[in-house]
């Protein structure tokens, strides 16, 4: 019988494998980056007997097998200086040094999965799918105690950087009324990468949440420049603050022109409050905010609310809480189920 593992909990670190072929000449990708790699930090071939754990006739002899192989000399020795890399030895070691930067995010995501498949027959537990999202209050009712998940608050751009990048599994966010192609680098990266799967939780309404009665009589976006009208806005790179920093080009409006621009809060709840509470009178953010406080509001639009996750990711982990937020959005105003 397989019984858990009373070690510490299972760590997977994926790295740059696989062989280059030169004629008949198989070399290991990564025997060739810590042989290059090094020379270039010690400065001599006893480098490479340390790091490869051999001696250092064993290290010359790896040493003129690689060079043997792509027929150039990669490693020259001067008196007094050691040994330092060739012109080839530094374009391999650099090509190699790029092709792992390039894969260390795709590989970072991959072990992630591979952790939380392998967890329960090697560690005992599956470790929790970690959600980075931007914030919500439908998405933080119903996912902050949603068994397996631990669920963090983000940027709509920072949720994707991480996913992108593998701090995470799955990321949510929201990029204005504009489809994922129009919405910006960072949505249009995520909607065309192969690599990630994008499908959309809901739809929420967005506009001005106002102080009660709306006493200053703001009517649209225009009204909020040149005045004495005090605005709170959201972080940068988050999916509201993309939206407003759109409205404003739109209506041909500085941003210098908005008093409190660069007051900054961190949830639609936050700005929401800060109306309330007398210290602003105005900002972006979803009506069901604005509904929490008290607060008037002046719809500008709705949007869809997006869940990303890698392709390695099953969508069945994630289809109950998507399932779950579409039957809350049917019936919570300020919400509504995502159209086809």
């Amino acid at each position: 019988m397989t019984q858990p593992s009373d070690e510490t909990p299972l760590t997977i670190e994926l790295g740059l494998g696989g062989t280059i072929v030169v004629g008949p000449h198989r070399i290991s990708v990564s025997e060739a980056a810590a042989v290059l790699g090094a020379i270039a930090e010690t400065g001599s071939v006893q480098g490479i007997a340390t790091g490869l754990g051999l001696s250092y006739r064993a290290a010359w002899e790896r040493l003129r097998v690689l060079e043997a192989a792509f027929g150039h000399r990669l490693v020259q020795k001067t008196r007094g200086h050691g040994s330092t890399l060739t012109p080839t030895g530094l374009l391999l070691r650099e090509s190699l040094a790029a092709a792992a930067s390039s894969l260390a995010a795709p590989l970072a995501r991959e072990g992630r999965t591979l952790r939380a498949r392998l967890g329960p027959v090697l560690g005992g537990d599956a470790p929790p799918l970690a959600m980075v999202a931007s914030h919500d209050l439908l998405l933080m009712e119903v996912g902050a105690n949603w068994p397996g998940l631990a669920l963090t608050v983000a940027g709509s751009e920072d949720a994707l950087a991480r996913l992108s990048d593998g701090r995470a599994d799955a990321a949510g966010f929201h990029c204005g009324p504009l489809d994922l192609v129009a919405g910006g680098p960072a949505f249009a990266e995520i909607a065309g990468d192969p690599g990630f799967r994008v499908r959309p939780l809901f739809e929420r309404e967005q506009g001005l949440m106002l102080g009660p009665g709306n006493p200053l009589g703001i009517r649209a976006v225009a009204d909020l420049a040149g005045r004495e009208i005090r605005y709170v806005n959201r972080q940068g790179g988050s999916g509201t603050r993309v939206w407003f920093d759109r409205l404003l080009e739109q209506h041909g409006i500085p941003a210098a022109s908005i008093r409190g621009y660069a007051t900054e809060e961190f949830t639609h709840q936050a700005v929401a409050a800060v109306i309330a509470y007398g210290a602003a009178d105005a900002g972006l953010g979803a009506r069901a905010a604005a509904d929490r406080f008290g607060l008037d509001f002046l719809s500008i639009g709705w949007e869809r609310y997006y869940l990303a996750t890698a392709v390695s990711v099953p969508d069945a982990a994630f289809d109950d809480l998507a399932h779950a937020l579409a039957e809350r959005a049917g019936r919570m105003p300020g919400y509504r189920r995502a159209t086809s």
